[in-house]
């Protein structure tokens, strides 16, 4: 009995082996037949798909054609033989080499270069060149400034921070010497000779090109400026204002205290939006950057972030398009908190106006706009005084020190910091507007660094302040006949916005005040402003109208409500 159950035993351990052994044989047959011709002998690794290019071309693994295109950056399974492409006996044809991947799960080939073991190495440019000049960051993932790299510059590749869908590189990490920084690829080109081509599509370099005042104003050459076109994006959860009827809120208390009766009055009006300050002078709410880079200004916060954001909610919820305002370089508290920031004289004095030259500021300002864009959600930031001082003529004519660190004129720092602003504020799908002087529309660079064609090519909204009574002070014709004024100055700036390949809206600044400032003899009322918005209109200047009154008079804002509702 005892040697039966034993043989029974033994029996049974020989099937169970049996059965494992045909189990590994059907497993290695679906292999062959599913995963291909020697599958089972063959190693694997992790590898990714490289190239100068975006994209790389996938080969049939039987007949050697093109089958599709995949992105550099890509993950795939590397097989570790190569595999050579049979040519006829005879034929001058050379055997091409191709290693095999899987990918997605099938098999294809692809050229040896086009596949790399480290993800780091997915791109294989080396080096770029400059096209416009442009800011260098810290790092990726932050908005701090590293440098700043002029036009024709030749930089060294290191590296890149991630690649997007298309296989494009989000930013490059390069080097100049010894120093390493982050830039983004669209301000960069493969050769000198692109880096050194300025733009002149359809003549636009040669409206500037040979533009000058008819004396030097110390503000830059038009020509050292860039004209390529900018995207000008949409954001589908964020519409750009169409038609602007719009009334302006100084950030004190006092005002937004009382945000409800400016709410009705603006929609009994016919409004469109509201300007809010966020900075002018004092901030107008306790924010937590200003911490950092001006303590003064934090502590002088005018209003708790609470009370704030509940006036900027109303508004929004009341449907009006908010649209909050930055004053860039006159500050006085950040000029408190950093003198070295600051213009000085020629005797090492401090003027306290914040040079539109200093990194630090440009960074302030920045993540200044991005704090309250995620605080309060504004659709649009608006920056204010992007300029150097009024006195700039006069100031670099007698050598004043304005911490001119790169060698830049004030023009092309005006327009890099808005190239900076812009990418920055674009991000989180808020349009950027700027506020210049009425100056502006002519055809020269301003003293302090303010050139139409070279702003409104890149921010979304361009916001001119025509104020009736800054045109001459002693001729009281200006102000005394708002619609003419006005009109005259939009026929020059409409046409500057003619000139460059992707104009901003222009959404100009009307006066809201009695004229002149200095000394009241005209009062303004809602004929005044329908007079100074009929001008805009006639002389080709759409998208409406911004009320300026600095104190937010609400008396002022009663009598001038007719003027919003009428059709211009």
């Amino acid at each position: 009995m005892a040697k039966k159950k034993k043989l029974k035993v033994k029996n049974l351990f020989l099937f169970f082996l049996f059965l494992i052994f045909i189990g590994v044989g059907i497993f290695c047959l679906v292999k062959f037949v599913l995963l291909g011709e020697n599958e089972i002998i063959e190693k694997t690794s992790d590898a990714y798909i490289s190239s100068l290019d975006n994209t790389v071309t996938l080969y049939n693994i039987e007949d050697y054609s093109e089958v599709k295109e995949v992105v550099r950056g890509t993950k795939v399974k590397l097989y570790e033989n190569e595999v050579t492409k049979e040519v006829e006996e005879g034929s001058n044809e050379t055997p091409e080499t191709y290693r095999k991947i899987k990918y997605d799960s099938n098999l294809y080939l692809v050229m040896p270069d086009d596949v790399v073991s480290k993800y780091e190495d997915s791109i294989k440019e080396k080096e770029i060149y400059v096209r416009t000049s442009l800011t260098t960051y810290k790092n990726p993932d932050s908005v701090d400034i590293a440098g700043y790299q002029k036009k024709g510059t030749k930089l060294e590749i290191t590296g890149f921070d991630t690649l997007n869908e298309d296989g494009s590189v989000n930013m490059y990490k390069v080097k100049d010497g010894e120093n390493e920084s982050y830039v983004y690829p669209k301000y960069l080109v493969s050769t000198q000779d692109e880096a050194n081509t300025v733009y002149n599509e359809n003549g636009t370099y040669d409206y500037h090109k040979d533009r000058t005042y008819y004396f030097e104003l110390y503000g830059g050459a038009a020509k050292n400026l860039d004209y390529y076109p900018y995207e000008k994006p949409t954001f589908e959860d964020n519409t750009l204002l169409a038609q602007s009827k719009t009334y302006y809120l100084v950030g004190t208390y006092y005002v937004l205290a009382e945000v409800d009766k400016y709410i009705t009055l603006a929609k009994n009006a016919g409004a469109t939006a509201f300007v809010v300050d966020i900075k002018d002078g004092a901030l107008a709410y306790k924010s937590e950057v200003a911490k950092e880079y001006s303590p003064t200004s934090h502590q002088t916060g005018m209003n708790s972030i609470e009370f704030y954001k509940q006036a900027i909610q109303k508004i929004k919820d009341a449907g009006f398009y908010v649209i909050g305002r930055i004053v860039l370089f006159n500050d006085s508290q950040y000029a408190k908190d950093n003198p070295d920031d600051c213009i000085k004289t020629p005797y090492g004095g401090n003027t306290n106006w914040v040079s539109a030259y200093s990194r630090r500021a440009w960074e302030y300002n920045v993540k200044l706009a991005l704090e309250a864009i995620e605080l309060f959600d504004f659709n649009e930031i608006q920056f204010d005084y992007v300029r150097f001082p009024e006195a700039s003529y006069n100031w670099s004519k007698n050598n004043y020190d304005f911490n001119n660190d790169y060698n830049e004129e004030k023009a092309q720092a005006v327009q890099t910091f808005l190239y900076y602003a812009t990418d920055e504020l674009h991000k989180t799908n808020t349009y950027v507007s700027v506020d210049v002087f009425g100056e502006c529309s002519g055809t020269y660079v301003t003293a302090y660094g303010q050139y139409w064609p070279a702003i409104s090519n890149i921010v979304d909204v361009v916001s001119a302040m025509p104020y009736t009574d800054h045109f001459d002070r002693n001729n009281s014709a200006y102000w005394t006949n708002p619609y003419q004024t006005v009109y005259n100055w939009g026929k020059t700036a409409a046409t500057r916005q003619k000139e460059i390949p992707t104009p901003a809206q222009t959404r100009t600044w009307i006066t809201a005040y009695d004229t002149p400032y200095w000394n009241v003899t005209n009062i303004y009322g809602a004929n005044e402003i329908s007079a100074q918005v009929k001008g805009l209109v006639d002389a080709g200047l759409g998208y409406g109208f911004m009320t300026w009154n600095s104190a937010s008079s609400y008396s002022k804002y009663q009598a001038i409500a007719p003027a919003f509702s009428k059709e211009y």
